[in-house]
């Protein structure tokens, strides 16, 4: 938090945090208890219901789809950044042929949700155009689609925080344009926005579980394989533990990664450069995009 944008709360206020962080903490707590208890009571906690993860072949499977899972994160994130710099680039452009296509595949891709975006490349492209889509491309390529138009936002953002004096010393020293925004505008910019970036490949990594719809077998899906086997006791529970905590770690990972990224950066004296109140406004335009296509809050 700065004091540029928000007023430092004063003596009562940080009581009064105080008082709903600790009440809030005792409510979670209480919340966990309770479903561990419920947990032991119905006997979750049973040997044979955890006695799968012992099975070799189980652990194939589970690496397997971890594997698919890292694969299309991987491949989408990749292509999501080259789409998102592609449009943001052709937004920023002062030719209107150049910049109104842009906008329109950008707030088009953004407003409709990633399901449908994946439902229309994997069942709509191939019964409509005749071009068979496999399940891994369906998947990467709705990444792509959305979460580039997400990321072109971010970087229109990060450009426009920059003050204008980097661009007009630019052209003073007798820069083209392109020059500017490749050897001067977009560095910095990507310096500022680098942990927006990385918040938002978290994003796609969660999302990956959506493949799960069209049978794409990664995590999520060989979870409620697994946890509809009978003769393993149905461990349906069991399964999406184990699987939440791989989410959560890889997730961590890369969360992690852009916290560090984040406080190296604020110590960066180039930081300084870059204008907060922009700042903000970016992460807010990212925020309102996710928000109207029905996704999670990358912030």
């Amino acid at each position: 938090m700065t004091a540029v944008l928000y007023d430092i709360p004063g003596p009562k206020a940080r009581a009064r945090n105080t008082i709903l962080g600790v009440v809030g903490t005792a409510v979670v707590l209480a919340i966990v208890g309770f479903v561990i208890y419920r947990f032991i009571a119905t006997g979750q906690f049973e040997g044979r219901l955890w006695s799968w993860i012992t099975y070799v072949n189980i652990q194939y499977l589970l690496l397997e789809a971890l594997w698919n899972t890292v694969s299309a994160f991987a491949v989408a994130a990749v292509l999501s950044l080259v789409f998102g710099a592609v449009f943001a680039a052709g937004r920023l452009s002062e030719h209107a042929w150049l910049s109104r296509p842009s906008v329109a595949i950008i707030e088009l891709f953004r407003a409709v949700p990633l399901l449908v975006l994946i439902f229309i490349l994997f069942f709509g492209v191939s019964r409509g155009l005749g071009i068979d889509i496999p399940a891994y491309w369906a998947v990467v390529l709705g990444l792509m689609l959305y979460n580039g138009s997400v990321l072109a936002e971010v970087f229109r953002a990060g450009i426009r925080a920059l003050p204008k004096g980097q661009s007009e010393a630019a052209y003073a020293l007798g820069m083209r344009k392109t020059q500017v925004m490749t050897n001067v505008l977009l560095p910095q910019s990507l310096r500022a926005m680098l942990p927006t970036i990385l918040s938002q490949l978290v994003v796609v990594l969660k999302d990956t579980a959506l493949g799960y719809i069209i049978l794409y077998p990664e995590l999520l899906y060989q979870a409620r394989f697994l946890g509809s086997q009978g003769q393993l006791g149905a461990p349906i529970l069991q399964v999406a533990l184990v699987v939440a905590v791989i989410y959560i770690a890889m997730c961590l990972i890369l969360s992690g990664l852009s916290k560090l990224l984040e406080r190296r950066l604020r110590k960066s004296p180039k930081a300084s450069a870059t204008d907060p109140k922009a700042m903000a406004d970016g992460k807010n335009e990212v925020n309102a995009a996710q928000a109207q296509a029905g996704g999670g809050t990358a912030f």
